[in-house]
């Protein structure tokens, strides 16, 4: 079915109330990235909204429609993919069917998403909502209100991405993204106990062995300020660097290194 073409209805629980949570993927010569923490990551957060998870809601399952959906599209070299599950039935908010219904979609990626970006990206903070240090805070939510916010605030201040911050003012994460900094040579990234989404990116450079140190640590905007390097992560884009923050501007050696290991660990 065309993407254009009616498919839900207004009685849908994630277009009335955001009930559900999304996964973004990318799909590469055929096959899925990193698929065992994006299906790691669904099953968590199904479980952490109360679905009733069907015996068969299994990474091949899904793995298996990606990319054979991929494949009808022609666009199974390199494609954008987003799994959309919310919670069937209708209801006031206190739901009477917990079942998951979902949807896949699929876009096609220019080449160039594997490139590190040449230009630094600017880099601003939202200051309008700010992200609770709860567990719902790291699920990717279908109610993206916050995100949605900053992205505009972000277009209309003429900055690339902008920083949400949690309740005690310390970073969460970006509009699209988990962040790190380097300092000495070493990287850091907030513990998801600060509020942030539980990236897939994330998750994998934390797990991965690389030549400097990736510690999860709280982070002030002083701690921005004064980094050597900011960094940004999804698992779309990868990493990309940051030029410049307010007032300071940054390098990428660390990043540039990163990016090339990255790449080499998951293909």
């Amino acid at each position: 079915m065309a993407g254009d073409k009616p498919l839900l209805t207004v009685d849908n629980r994630s277009f009335r109330y955001g009930d559900g949570c999304f996964e973004t993927m990318k799909v590469y010569q055929g096959q899925l990235l990193l698929a065992d923490l994006h299906f790691e990551r669904l099953i968590a957060s199904l479980h952490l909204l109360h679905f009733h998870i069907p015996a068969h809601f299994t990474k091949d399952y899904f793995a298996n429609l990606i990319k054979e959906l991929c494949r009808l599209n022609s666009v199974s070299d390199l494609a954008r993919v987003r799994l959309t599950v919310w919670r069937a039935g209708t209801g006031l908010y206190d739901p009477v069917d917990h079942t998951p219904h979902f949807i896949i979609q699929c876009w096609e990626l220019p080449e160039h998403i594997f490139e590190l970006n040449s230009t630094g990206l600017l880099l601003d903070i939202f200051p309008d909502a700010v992200k609770s240090c709860d567990k719902i805070a790291n699920v990717k939510s279908n109610n993206c209100l916050p995100y949605v916010l900053a992205a505009l605030y972000a277009k209309q201040h003429q900055v690339n991405e902008t920083i949400l911050l949690n309740q005690h003012g310390r970073v969460a994460d970006s509009t699209i993204a988990n962040i790190f900094i380097v300092r000495n040579n070493n990287a850091y990234t907030p513990p998801l106990t600060e509020g942030g989404v539980c990236g897939v990116m994330r998750k994998h450079l934390l797990q991965k062995d690389f030549p400097f140190r990736i510690t999860e640590q709280p982070l002030t905007v002083r701690d921005l300020e004064t980094a050597d390097e900011i960094f940004l992560t999804n698992a779309i884009y990868g990493i990309r660097w940051v030029g410049r923050f307010r007032n300071s501007s940054y390098g990428n050696a660390t990043s540039a290194i990163l990016h090339e290991m990255l790449y080499e660990s998951m293909l």
